[in-house]
C-alpha cells in the first residue's frame, strides 16, 4: 500500500489533474480516435487516454553489463504481463485474445463508426489491462451493438464463448473491486484472488487463523495465493514455479537467473537468489527474507521491483498484484533530494503523533530519484510516480525501506500538460501564481514526504495485529491518508528552506495546500459519474483528509467557500491553523493505526471520504466539460535491443520505441504469452 500510483497522490497540480478524470464512454470518445498527437512525446490518443513514451536519460552512459542486467529484469517483468490479466478478471485473457484476433484477421470496412468504437474499446482494454476501467473499477461497455462483434467474431473466425461474450454488453460483473460493505466487499467484486462462494466472512475467518511462526514478524498471509473452495473446504493455490500461473512465473525465473549473473555486487545476487527461491517455492518466509535482502542492497546503478506487492486490488487487502518496474539511478536528482531521508529522525521527532507511536530510531530508510526503462503488471500502461517499499510494517522498523521517485515518468507528464483546467478551479490570481511558481515542486516534496517520511513513520502498538488484520477494507485509504498527512504537515514548515530544498517554504507550503484542498473537495470529483460514491482508495483519502479540516475549521474560516458567478471555489485564510488541523488529523489517524481502531476507522472514511456534494459535483462536471487535454495517460516501453556483432555476440543494448500503442500491445500478446485463457 505505498505506492503513488498515477492516481496521483501528489503531482503538481497541472499533472495530478491531467491524469485522473473520470472517463467519457460510448460516442462521445469516436471523435478523439483520430486526434492529433500534441506533444513530441504522445504517440496515440483515444477515447480520454493519451499514450505517451518516456525518455531514458542516462542510458549510454552505462556499461554493457549494466544495460544487460536492465535488459534480463526488464524481459522478467515482461514475462510474468498476462499473471496481471488474470488477476483482474477471470475471463480478461481468453476477451483479450479473441479482441485481438478480430482486430488483425477482419477484413471488413473498417471505415464505419463501429469499427472505430471497436478500436476504442480494445485500446481501452489494454490500457486497463482487462474489462474494468484502470482507476474507478467500473465495466467499461461498448459502444458497439452485440450484432455487430457477432458479425466481427464471424468474419474474423474468432471462437470466443458466448456466455463470456454476454458479459461484455450486460450487467454482470460491473465492477472490478468494490469497497461498499453493504453490497459484499467479494459478492460484487469481479477481481480474481477468490473462488465462486467464498465470502468475505469466510476469508477473514480463514486469515485470522492463520498464525505466523514469529507473531513479532507476521507474514503477509494470502499475498500470493487465490483462496478457492473444493469440496466445501478452503483451500489455497498458490502462485509458484508448478502451481498457478506456474507456466508465467517459469519464464519470469528463467530470466532473473540470468539477471543474477550479472548483478553490479553480491548484495543484489544474494537478494536476487532469494526472490527466485520465492517464485519457486511460494513460501511466505522467503518473500520475507527477500526483502529484507532487497532494502539491503542499496549499492548500484540499477535497481527493480518485481513481485505480488500492492493490495489495492484485493477488498480484503491480502492480495498482491503483480507488477515489475526496472530503473536506473538518477544521480543528481538523488542526492538534491537525499537529504529529506538522511533527516527522517528529525521529522519523526518533530511530528505531531502521540510519544508512544513514534519510533525511537528510524533505520534504514533510503530515497533515490530514479530513470525508468520499464515497468510491466499493475505498474503499466498507468504507471506509478513514486514508490516505497516494502510493505510490511515489521521489515520497515527494524531493516528499513527504498523510496523512489519515478524522475522521468513525471517529466514526461510536465511536457504533456496543459494549465486550463487549473485556471478555471483556482480561487484568485494569487493562487494561480503560487501554483505556477511552487506546484511543480510542491508536489515532488510531497511524493518524498508522504514515501520517505510517511511510510516510515510511527509504529504499531505492541500486540496490535497488522492494518490489514484490524481495519480491514480501510487499511489502504487509512495508510495513504496517513502518509499524505505526514507530508502535508511537514510542506509548511521552515525546516525545508533550512534543508536547501526551496527558497520560500512558506509560499511552497501555501501552494501545496492550496492544491491539496482544490483537489480533494472539489477537481478530483470529475473522476466520478454522477449520482456516483467515491469507493477508490486515494480518492477516498483526499477527500476525508480535505472534509475533515474544512469542516473542524468552520469556527475560524479557516478554509472558506466561495460561490461566484455560479462557480464554486475554496479559499483558504489561514495556512497556519490548517497546518495544525493537518496536525491534528495526522495524530488521529496515528493512533488509529497503532491501536487498530477499525471502527474509528470506519467513521472517518464513512463520514468524510464516501459521500459525494452531488450539485458541486454536477457542477464540476459542467466546468470541466469544455477542456479536451486527455483525462488519463499512461505509457509505452521502449524495447530494449540487442545489438549482435559479426561473432554473435552482443555488443550493445539500444532503445527503439513503438509507433503506436497498439503495436506494443500485439508485440507483447506475441512475445509474452505464457497463460492458458483460463488459470
Amino acid at each position: 500500500m505505498k505506492k503513488s500510483k498515477i492516481t496521483l497522490l501528489a503531482l503538481a497540480t497541472v499533472l495530478l489533474f491531467s491524469c485522473t478524470v473520470q472517463q467519457k464512454t460510448g460516442s462521445e470518445s469516436t471523435t478523439q480516435e483520430q486526434s492529433t498527437a500534441i506533444n513530441g512525446n504522445s504517440i496515440d490518443r483515444f477515447a480520454d487516454i493519451e499514450v505517451l513514451r518516456y525518455d531514458v536519460p542516462g542510458w549510454n552512459d552505462l556499461t554493457l553489463k549494466e544495460k544487460e542486467y536492465v535488459y534480463y529484469l526488464s524481459q522478467a517483468g515482461y514475462a510474468g504481463r498476462d499473471i496481471i490479466w488474470d488477476q483482474n478478471y477471470q475471463h480478461n485473457l481468453e476477451i483479450r485474445r479473441a479482441l485481438e484476433h478480430i482486430y488483425q484477421n477482419y477484413n471488413g470496412n473498417k471505415n464505419t463508426e463501429d469499427w472505430q468504437n471497436f478500436e476504442i474499446y480494445l485500446k481501452r482494454i489494454w490500457f486497463a489491462n482487462g474489462i474494468h476501467h484502470h482507476y474507478s473499477n467500473e465495466k467499461m461497455k461498448p459502444a458497439f451493438s452485440r450484432a455487430y462483434f457477432d458479425q466481427l467474431l464471424k468474419e474474423s473466425s474468432t471462437k470466443m464463448d458466448p456466455v463470456i461474450a454476454d458479459v461484455l454488453f450486460n450487467d454482470k460483473d460491473t465492477k472490478k473491486v468494490n469497497l461498499d460493505l453493504s453490497k459484499g466487499l467479494l459478492r460484487v467484486s469481479a477481481v480474481n484472488f477468490y473462488g465462486q462462494g467464498v465470502t468475505s466472512e469466510e476469508a477473514d475467518t480463514f486469515y485470522a487463523k492463520m498464525k505466523s511462526p514469529d507473531a513479532q514478524r507476521p507474514l503477509s498471509t494470502g499475498l500470493n495465493s487465490k483462496l478457492v473452495k473444493e469440496n466445501g473446504k478452503l483451500t489455497e493455490k498458490v502462485w509458484k514455479s508448478g502451481g498457478m500461473y506456474g507456466s508465467a512465473i517459469d519464464q519470469v525465473i528463467s530470466w532473473l537467473e540470468k539477471a543474477r549473473t550479472v548483478t553490479e555486487n553480491q548484495k543484489q545476487a544474494n537478494a536476487l537468489a532469494l526472490l527466485i527461491k520465492y517464485y519457486k517455492s511460494g513460501d511466505l518466509k522467503a518473500w520475507d527474507d527477500y526483502n529484507v535482502a532487497w532494502v539491503d542492497a542499496t549499492e548500484g546503478n540499477i535497481d527493480y521491483i518485481n513481485g505480488f506487492i500492492e493490495v489495492y486490488n484485493d477488498p480484503l487487502g491480502h492480495k498482491g498484484s503483480f507488477e515489475s518496474v526496472v530503473q536506473i539511478k538518477d544521480f543528481d536528482m538523488s542526492k538534491k533530494m537525499e537529504v529529506i531521508s538522511k533527516e527522517a529522525q528529525w521529522f519523526e521527532d518533530h511530528s505531531p503523533l502521540l510519544p508512544q507511536h513514534k519510533k525511537k530510531n528510524v533505520v534504514g530508510v533510503s530515497y533515490k530519484t530514479v530513470v525508468v526503462a520499464s515497468e510491466s503488471g499493475d505498474s503499466s500502461p498507468s504507471t506509478p510516480i513514486g514508490v516505497n517499499l516494502p510493505n510490511a510494517d515489521w521489515i520497515r522498523a527494524e531493516h528499513g525501506s527504498k523510496s523512489i521517485s519515478l524522475g522521468n515518468i513525471i517529466d514526461a507528464y510536465d511536457k504533456a500538460a496543459g494549465s486550463g483546467r487549473l485556471k478555471e478551479f483556482v480561487n484568485d490570481d494569487e493562487e494561480l501564481r503560487l501554483a505556477q511558481k511552487y506546484g511543480e515542486l510542491s508536489s515532488k516534496l510531497h511524493t518524498a514526504l508522504h514515501e520517505v517520511v510517511g511510510h516510515a513513520s510511527g509504529q504499531i502498538n505492541p500486540g496490535v495485529g497488522t492494518p490489514k488484520e484490524t481495519l480491514k477494507s480501510y487499511a489502504s485509504t487509512m495508510e495513504e491518508g496517513r502518509a499524505d498527512l505526514v507530508g502535508l504537515y511537514f510542506l509548511y514548515d521552515p525546516k525545508l528552506q533550512e534543508l536547501g530544498l526551496v527558497d520560500n517554504w512558506k509560499e511552497l507550503g501555501m501552494a501545496a495546500y492550496d492544491n491539496y484542498i482544490r483537489n480533494g473537495l472539489m477537481m478530483q470529483l470529475v473522476r466520478l459519474d454522477p449520482g456516483a460514491d467515491i469507493e477508490e482508495s486515494h480518492m477516498r483519502n483526499r477527500q476525508w483528509v480535505s472534509a475533515w479540516v474544512f469542516e473542524k475549521g468552520k469556527k475560524d474560516n479557516v478554509i472558506e467557500k466561495v460561490v461566484r458567478n455560479g462557480k464554486t471555489y475554496y479559499n483558504i485564510t489561514d495556512y497556519a491553523k490548517l497546518h495544525e488541523l493537518f496536525g491534528e488529523l495526522l495524530r488521529e489517524t496515528q493512533r488509529i493505526k497503532s491501536e487498530g481502531d477499525y471502527n474509528a476507522a470506519k467513521n472517518l472514511v464513512e463520514n468524510y471520504g464516501v459521500k459525494v456534494d452531488q450539485n458541486l459535483h454536477k457542477e464540476v462536471l459542467t466546468r470541466n466539460a469544455k477542456y479536451k487535454e486527455a483525462a488519463y495517460r499512461g505509457f509505452v516501453n521502449p524495447y530494449i535491443t540487442p545489438v549482435v556483432g559479426s561473432n554473435g555476440k552482443v555488443t550493445d543494448y539500444v532503445l527503439k520505441y513503438p509507433k503506436t500503442f497498439a503495436e506494443q500491445m500485439l508485440y507483447y500478446a506475441k512475445e509474452y504469452s505464457f497463460l492458458p485463457d483460463h488459470n
